[in-house]
C-alpha cells in the first residue's frame, strides 16, 4: 500500500506580491518538490501574481473572491464547503484575515492541526480599523483555534504577546532564501546601470518595497535630500509597486526637494537580485516590519544593507548600520561613502548569516516538522 502523503491547505487573503505571499510560494514549492507533503493553496480574494506562478508550477489554487468586509459570511460558508472536499491533514493560515476566517472554518470541520502565521509587527500604524480589530479578536481566538502560531520574526511574537495572544503557542520560523536564485553577476550590474544612466563612479542608494505609508519612502526622499547636499553626485533608486512615474504623491516629494533627476523610480520588477546588485547601498527605511525578507536578499547578493531599527533588522545586521532616526541613518550612509567603515568585512558576515541560518532548506523543514506535530 503506497504511503499517502499529508495534505496541507494554506488560507491567505490574496496572491499579490508581497512577503508573505512570496514566503508561500518558496515554502510550498520547496516542500511539494520533495514529494513528502502535498500543499494546495486558498486565496480569500482572487489570483494575483502568486497564485498564477502555483497554478503554472501545478499547485491547486482556489480562489474565494471575497470582495468587501460584507462578503466575510459568505467567503466563510464556501471556505467551509471547499475545505470538507479538500479533506486537509494541517490547514495553515497567512495573517489576520485569514487567521480568523480560516481558523474558524477549519475548527469547524474537524481539522485537528490549524497552523495561524503572523507576519506583522505594528499593526497600529498604516493598517485599516479592521484590522486591529480583527487581531484583538485573533487574541482572544488564540487560546481556542489553532495549534500553533508562527511568528515571521522575534519582534511580532513579543508584541503579540503582549496584546494577548496565547504565548504557549507561538514560535518563531523566519523567512527563508532560495540562495541559488539569489544570484546577480557584475556584468548585470554593469548592464543595468548603463540602462538606467548611472555611469561607473556614481555611488547608488535604493530602496525595494511597495509604496506604502509604513514603508515610509517619504524618509528616503528626505534622506536623499539632505546627502546631495554635501554629495552631488549620489543617485538613487526605488524598486516596487507604484513606485513609479505615475505616483503623484512620491514625483510631487521629488519636485519639493528637486530631486527628479537623481532618482529611478523602477515599479514592480522580476528582477530584484540585478536590481540590489546595481546598488551600493541598500536602505530600508519602513516605519516598522517583521522580518523583512528585502534586507536579508540584500546581504545574500552581497549589497551592503542599512536600516531603520524594525522588526528583526537587529538579528541581521550589526548595530552599526542600524539608525533610529534620520540623523543617525545619514550619518552611517556618510561613513560608508567616506570609507570609515570595513564593509568589504561585513559583507562576508552577512553572507554566511543569511547561509547558515536562512537557507530555505532549514526553514522547509522546520514548517514540516509542525506539519508533523512533532512539537
Amino acid at each position: 500500500m503506497t504511503h499517502k502523503p499529508p495534505k496541507i491547505v494554506h488560507i491567505i487573503i490574496g496572491l499579490n506580491v508581497g512577503g508573505a505571499e512570496l514566503m508561500l510560494k518558496r515554502l510550498v514549492l520547496n516542500s511539494q518538490a520533495k514529494g513528502e507533503f502535498k500543499h494546495e493553496v486558498v486565496s480569500l480574494t482572487d489570483l494575483g501574481v502568486i497564485g498564477a506562478d502555483l497554478k503554472k508550477a501545478g499547485i491547486p489554487v482556489y480562489t474565494l473572491n471575497m470582495k468587501s468586509v460584507f462578503s466575510i459570511l459568505q467567503v466563510y460558508f464556501s471556505l467551509n464547503k471547499l475545505l470538507m472536499q479538500l479533506k486537509p491533514d494541517v490547514v495553515q493560515t497567512w495573517m489576520y484575515h485569514a487567521d480568523f476566517i480560516g481558523g474558524l472554518a477549519a475548527k469547524h470541520v474537524g481539522v485537528k492541526n490549524i497552523i495561524w502565521g503572523i507576519r506583522t509587527t505594528d499593526v497600529s500604524q498604516g493598517a485599516s480599523r479592521l484590522t486591529v480589530v480583527l487581531r484583538n479578536l485573533c487574541a482572544k481566538l488564540s487560546y481556542q483555534i489553532p495549534s500553533k502560531i508562527i511568528c515571521a520574526a522575534h519582534a511580532a511574537k513579543d508584541l503579540h504577546e503582549k496584546i494577548g495572544y496565547d504565548a504557549a503557542k507561538m514560535v518563531v520560523i523566519p523567512n527563508g532564501f532560495e540562495l541559488d536564485k539569489l544570484m546577480a553577476t557584475e556584468d548585470d550590474r554593469r548592464l543595468l546601470r548603463k540602462e538606467l544612466g548611472f555611469s561607473d563612479t556614481d555611488i547608488v542608494i535604493g530602496s525595494v518595497g511597495r509604496f506604502n505609508e509604513v514603508k515610509n519612502q517619504k524618509l528616503f526622499v528626505e534622506i536623499a535630500a539632505d546627502l546631495i547636499k554635501k554629495n552631488p553626485h549620489l543617485k538613487f533608486m526605488i524598486v516596487g509597486r507604484d513606485n513609479d512615474e505615475s505616483n503623484q504623491i512620491l514625483m510631487g516629494w521629488l519636485q519639493e526637494y528637486n530631486l527628479a533627476n537623481s532618482f529611478r523610480l523602477l515599479g514592480q520588477r522580476s528582477d530584484i537580485p540585478k536590481c540590489l546588485k546595481v546598488f551600493d547601498i541598500f536602505l530600508l527605511h519602513s516605519k516598522t516590519e517583521g522580518f523583512p525578507n528585502v534586507l536579508g536578499e540584500a546581504m545574500a547578493i552581497g549589497t551592503i544593507a542599512v536600516s531603520t531599527n524594525v522588526g528583526d533588522v537587529s538579528y541581521l545586521i550589526e548595530e552599526k548600520f542600524i539608525g533610529t532616526n534620520k540623523k543617525e541613518i545619514e550619518e552611517i550612509i556618510v561613513d560608508i561613502i567616506n570609507n570609515k567603515i570595513d564593509i568589504e568585512k561585513s559583507k562576508l558576515r552577512n553572507k554566511k548569516i543569511i547561509t547558515n541560518i536562512y537557507d530555505m532548506e532549514k526553514i522547509v523543514l522546520n514548517f514540516e516538522s509542525y506539519y508533523l506535530g512533532e512539537h
